[in-house]
């Protein structure tokens, strides 16, 4: 067994009469481990059940969901500015009002009307080629029996309905949110898409593939882009954008612009120029509570 000195711990090559560190005569005893390196294996232990614990820690409480404000910006389309501005991009904690089911949402952006509307870009309108049947609807799309107009009639009625063969609906009670109408007849009603088909192949649609304008047509993942209205007032709007029509109600005016602007951020679509100004001054006079999109 090597010597090791008694005073300071260090090695003494046998043979020695003294210790080179500290001069004293060593003492045979077994070798030793010195206790400046004990003291760093139980601190390099130490650090690794810290971070062990850390990492449990963020595996409990999961990703973050939280949606980020979106601040005004002027230029650029709404997708594109809440990458710029840090929104998440998690699987989202989706807080908009939902039907079951509706297509998946990527991300979602938090704002007042007019900051959705300033991160949505200007864009010139392109009518050529329009074609209703591009876009497929309405469909049953999870195979319940009952297609998306249905679903929505269901969704809305104010009152309990009877759902019967082939989705026959019974016992509701509706009022239309653009001319005050109140029915218990579903065939007084028309399902308005909130931006109409040919008002979204104008503002970019056009370049969508055919599954994608088929997710639009029958969207119920988000209650503001359809809804249940008079026939009268539906045809009365047809495919005209804010700068042309407004609903009758002028108590739902404010909702009506807020939603648009909504729909349109949230399938990334254009606005036009005159679209834009006619859409600022509305919003202008409204309250301007923050709303939440799931951007898709």
């Amino acid at each position: 067994m090597d010597p090791y000195c008694p005073a300071c711990g260090w090695i003494v090559v046998a043979g020695d009469r003294a210790c080179e560190a500290c001069g004293l005569d060593p003492t045979p005893q077994p070798a030793r481990i010195p206790r400046t390196a004990v003291a760093t294996v139980g601190l390099v232990i130490l650090v690794g059940v810290v971070i062990l614990g850390l990492i449990v820690m963020q595996m409990v409480r999961g990703p973050s969901t939280e949606a980020v404000v979106l601040s005004p910006a002027p230029t650029g389309t709404p997708w594109a500015a809440a990458q710029t501005l840090g929104v998440s991009t998690a699987p989202p904690a989706v807080t908009v009002p939902l039907r079951s089911p509706g297509p998946v949402t990527t991300g979602t952006v938090t704002a007042t009307p007019l900051q959705l509307l300033a991160g949505i870009p200007t864009a010139a309108e392109t009518s050529a080629g329009f074609d209703r049947d591009l876009f497929v609807h309405w469909i049953d799309a999870d195979g319940d029996g009952c297609d998306t107009r249905y679903e929505v009639l269901i969704a809305e009625s104010l009152a309990p309905v009877t759902i019967g063969k082939s989705c026959w609906i019974s016992g509701g009670s509706w009022v239309s949110a653009y001319d005050g109408l109140a029915t218990k007849d579903p065939g007084d009603l028309q399902i308005d898409h909130m931006v109409p088909l040919k008002e979204a192949w104008d503002s970019g649609a056009a370049g969508w593939t055919a599954d994608r304008r088929e997710a639009y047509a029958n969207d119920l993942g988000d209650e503001r882009s359809l809804r249940a209205v008079s026939s009268s007032s539906n045809q009365s709007k047809s495919d005209h954008d804010p700068t042309d029509w407004m609903p009758s109600m002028s108590s739902f005016q404010c909702t009506y612009a807020t939603e648009w602007v909504a729909v349109k951020a949230r399938w990334r679509l254009s606005v036009d120029a005159a679209e834009r100004t006619s859409l600022q001054n509305i919003l202008g006079s409204c309250p301007a509570p923050a709303v939440t999109v799931a951007i898709q």
